[in-house]
C-alpha cells in the first residue's frame, strides 16, 4: 500500500511569484481591515485567516495537510523558549511590583531624576540592562516598566518613554553575546559571534548617537524642569511610601537576575530566580501571604492606590497577562511556519535575488527581506534564519564576507521586530508597557517612529551597502573556510558575475 504522503510529496511543485504573494497580500488585506476599518487591534484573526490560506495554497501545490502541519508546528517548537520567557516576565511583573521592586525603581527615578535627561537615561539605562541580560523582552517586563511609571510621573507621553525603552533594550538585545538573535545570525551565514558583534559596531553606535542626542534634545524642548508638575510627583511618591516599604535592598531582585545573566546562566532559569527572589521579597517585606504572591504570578498585582497613575501602572503583570501576546505570537508563527513550509517564502525571496545586479543590491535586499518576513510571518527568528540560509551563497559568489549579510538580517529582524505590532517583539512591547492599543488608544503606536536606534541603524547600514563603506570583502581565510566546510558558493548569479569578478576571482566547483 502506497503512503498517500509519500506520494504527494512527489508531485509538489514550486509555487510562482503570483501564488506565493497571494496569501502575503490577502493576509495584508485582513489586517488593514481589521485595524483601519473596524478600528480593532487584534491582529489574531487576519493571521489566523492567512494561515488558513497558505495552507490552501499548499494543497494546491501538491502537499499533503500533515507536511504543512508539520512546518507550522516546527517553527512554533523553536520558538518555544521565546513563549517561556514571556511567561516568566508576566510572573516578574506581578511578583516585583509585589515585593516593591518596581515601586522602588519607580520611587528613587522620581526623585533623583531630571524629567529633561529622563528619556536619554531611560535609553542608556535599557541599553545597560539589556545587554548584561541578554534580553530585550526581559528588559522591558522589568526596567521598562518601571521607566513607565516614572515617564508618567513626569507628565511625558508613555509613546516618548516607550520609544526610549525600546531603542535602549533591543540595542543591547543586538549586541549581547548572551542574546539568541545574536548568536542566530552568525550561525545561520557561517561566521562567528564576535566576529559579527564587532562588524555591527559602524552602525550600532552611530545609531545610538544619534538618538541619544535626539532624546537629550526632545528632553530640553519637550519638558519644562521648571515647570515640571512636583504636585504630581509627590502625589506619586507619597502613595508609593503609603502602600509599600521602599528601600535600595528591594532592588536585589533586579541585582540578581543581572548578575546571572552576567555569568551566563540561561535566560529562564535566571529569570525564574528573579520570580522567586521577588517572592521571598513581598513575604519579608511587603507581609505578602503565599497563596497571594503565587495569585500576584497568575494573574497580576492588583491594587488601589487612589492615584489614577500609580494604579494604571501597578495593576498589571502575571502570566494570564500575557496570554493575549502568547496567543497571538503563537498564531503567528504558525503562519510563517506555513509559508516557510509552502515554499512561498523562497519563492519571494529567489525573485528578489534574481534582480538583484551587485553588491549594493543584494546588501540592501537582505536588509530588506528580513524586515519583510518581520511584516508578514510575525515572527524574529525566521526574519534572520530565512534570509540568512537564502541569501550567504551568494554573497560567496560575489567574493564578500558572510559578516556583511549577519549584520543585515539582524538589523532587519532584531531591530524591526519590535516595531511591527503584529509581530511578536511588537505584540510584547505593547502588552508589557501598558500601552493599551487594543483599547483604542492608538496613539501609542508613536512609539515606532519615536524609537531612533531602531530604524536609524538600518539607515545607516543601507548607506553603507551603497557607498562601500564598512563593507567588508571575504578574506583569503574566510574564502579556505568556505571551501573546507563545503559551504555553498552561488556559480549562477548571472548579472551578478561580472561583479563578483570585478571584486574577486569566483570560487567555482568544476562543471561536468
Amino acid at each position: 500500500m502506497t503512503d498517500p504522503t509519500t506520494t504527494s510529496s512527489v508531485h509538489r511543485q514550486a509555487p510562482g511569484l503570483l501564488l506565493a504573494l497571494t496569501p502575503v497580500i490577502l493576509t495584508l488585506v485582513a489586517i488593514g481591515v481589521q485595524i483601519f476599518h473596524f478600528g480593532d487591534f487584534t491582529p489574531h484573526i487576519p493571521l489566523a485567516i492567512g494561515l488558513a490560506i497558505t495552507s490552501l495554497v499548499g494543497i494546491k501545490l501538491g502537499f499533503s495537510w500533515k507536511r504543512i502541519e508539520e512546518g507550522i508546528f516546527h517553527v512554533i517548537h523553536v520558538s518555544l523558549p521565546s513563549v517561556s520567557v514571556l511567561i516568566c516576565v508576566g510572573m516578574i511583573i506581578g511578583v516585583w511590583i509585589a515585593s516593591g521592586t518596581v515601586p522602588s525603581l519607580i520611587y528613587y527615578g522620581l526623585t533623583l531624576l531630571s524629567p529633561t535627561v529622563f528619556l536619554a537615561a531611560a535609553m542608556l539605562l535599557c541599553s545597560v540592562v539589556s545587554l548584561s541580560l541578554g534580553t530585550s523582552w526581559g528588559t522591558v517586563g522589568t526596567v521598562g516598566l518601571a521607566l513607565m511609571g516614572i515617564g508618567a510621573g513626569f507628565d511625558i507621553p508613555m509613546y516618548w518613554t516607550a520609544g526610549a525603552v525600546v531603542s535602549g533594550a533591543f540595542f543591547g538585545d543586538k549586541v549581547s553575546p548572551l542574546s539568541d538573535t545574536t548568536n542566530l545570525a552568525p550561525a545561520v551565514t557561517g561566521t562567528d559571534i564576535f566576529s559579527h558583534i564587532k562588524n555591527l559596531m559602524p552602525t550600532t553606535i552611530p545609531a545610538m548617537l544619534i538618538a541619544l542626542a535626539i532624546y537629550l534634545g526632545a528632553g530640553f524642548t519637550l519638558i519644562d524642569d521648571q515647570n515640571a508638575s512636583f504636585d504630581r510627583i509627590t502625589a506619586i511618591t507619597t502613595a508609593l511610601e503609603t502602600n509599600f516599604t521602599i528601600s535600595p535592598w528591594l532592588l536585589l531582585p533586579a541585582v540578581l537576575v543581572i548578575a546571572l545573566a552576567v555569568k551566563r546562566m540561561p535566560p529562564i532559569p535566571s529569570l525564574f530566580a528573579g520570580v522567586l527572589a521577588g517572592a521571598v521579597t513581598a513575604m519579608l517585606v511587603q507581609g505578602a501571604g503565599l497563596h497571594e504572591v503565587v495569585t500576584y504570578a497568575n494573574y497580576g498585582y492588583t491594587i488601589d492606590t487612589g492615584v489614577g497613575a500609580i494604579d494604571s501602572l501597578l495593576n498589571r503583570g502575571g502570566i494570564q497577562s500575557m496570554m493575549w501576546t502568547i496567543s497571538l505570537v503563537l498564531i503567528a508563527l504558525g503562519f510563517g511556519g506555513a509559508l516557510e513550509k509552502t515554499g512561498c517564502l523562497e519563492a519571494i525571496i529567489r525573485a528578489i535575488m534574481a534582480r538583484v545586479r551587485s553588491f549594493r543590491g543584494v546588501q540592501t535586499s537582505a536588509m530588506i527581506t528580513s524586515l519583510s518576513t518581520n511584516l508578514v510571518a510575525g515572527d524574529p527568528y525566521l526574519s534572520i534564519a530565512l534570509p540568512g540560509r537564502m541569501y550567504a551563497p551568494t554573497y560567496r559568489g560575489l567574493g564578500y564576507s558572510t559578516l556583511n549579510l549577519s549584520r543585515a538580517i539582524e538589523e532587519g529582524g532584531t531591530l524591526m521586530s519590535p516595531l511591527v505590532p503584529w509581530n511578536a517583539g511588537g505584540a510584547f512591547v505593547i502588552s508589557a508597557l501598558g500601552l493599551g492599543i487594543a483599547d483604542g488608544n492608538v496613539e501609542n503606536l508613536l512609539y515606532i517612529p519615536l524609537a531612533f536606534a531602531c530604524w536609524l541603524s538600518p539607515i545607516i547600514g543601507v548607506f553603507y551597502a551603497q557607498t562601500g563603506l564598512f563593507s567588508p570583502k571575504a578574506s583569503a581565510e574566510e574564502r579556505r573556510h568556505w571551501q573546507e566546510q563545503g559551504e555553498a558558493i552561488a556559480t549562477d548569479l548571472g548579472a551578478c558575475q561580472a561583479a563578483a569578478e570585478e571584486n574577486h576571482p569566483r570560487h567555482t566547483q568544476p562543471t561536468s
